[in-house]
């Protein structure tokens, strides 16, 4: 069943060092899960209105979430600095406690994109969520130490990617000892120019039937 957005709300949640500038697209029906999603790179112009990240917080929305979005620490009215990614997680699992406060009764699934998608995954151990998403995750910037998420986990990744090596990621992923589903959009670019609409099918037929 696809619900629509009802609004869009624009909030601070309190961070490490400072309040997180965030938005929550809002379903039109009672939110039957929570979806925090994380944006790519801070210093690469990377924000919570990047439309890959804001494809997929619509996208969860759609499936009945409430989808929080936010910026990490440094980008916009965001407090503190670039954290080398490790920040950026904990700013992750900052909206995480703020969002399950907020939805307590509610399941949480958790996504990014590029830089967003490494975070996202390193935050995942420690936020246990329902579900997870990485678009075009950086897997060359994931600590020595990481371990697969144990939950459901959807990995999409575009064949003419420039940025992240498409070859590479797949390679990474078959080798885990719980591999993610992957998805291989064709032709779809780094920033998925033109493909955004495969992009929501694909989350939308991997989470869809038991959302």
């Amino acid at each position: 069943m696809v619900r629509r957005v009802s609004s869009v709300q624009s909030i601070d949640i309190p961070g490490p060092v400072g309040n997180l500038e965030a938005l929550i697209d809002l379903p039109e029906d009672p939110p039957s899960a929570i979806a925090v999603i994380c944006h790519p790179h801070p210093l690469q112009q990377g924000t919570m209105h990047n439309k890959v990240v804001s494809t997929l917080a619509r996208t969860f929305c759609h499936l009945g979430a409430v989808s929080v979005r936010f910026n990490f620490r440094g980008v916009g009215r965001s407090a503190g600095g670039y954290g080398d990614g490790v920040g950026e997680r904990d700013d992750a699992l900052a909206a995480v406690k703020w969002s399950r406060e907020q939805y307590r009764s509610l399941r949480l699934y958790l996504g990014g994109f590029s830089f967003g998608a490494m975070v996202a995954l390193t935050a995942a151990a420690s936020a246990a969520p329902t579900g997870l998403v990485t678009v075009a995750p950086p897997v060359e910037r994931l600590p020595r130490d990481f371990s697969p998420p144990a939950c459901r986990w959807l990995l999409v990744q575009g064949d003419r990617d420039d940025v992240v090596s498409a070859d590479a990621v797949v390679d990474w992923a078959s080798s885990l000892k719980s591999p993610p589903k992957v998805a291989v959009l064709s032709g779809a670019g780094h920033f998925f120019h033109g493909q955004l609409g495969a992009l929501t099918e694909s989350v939308t037929e991997f989470f869809g039937p038991d959302f």
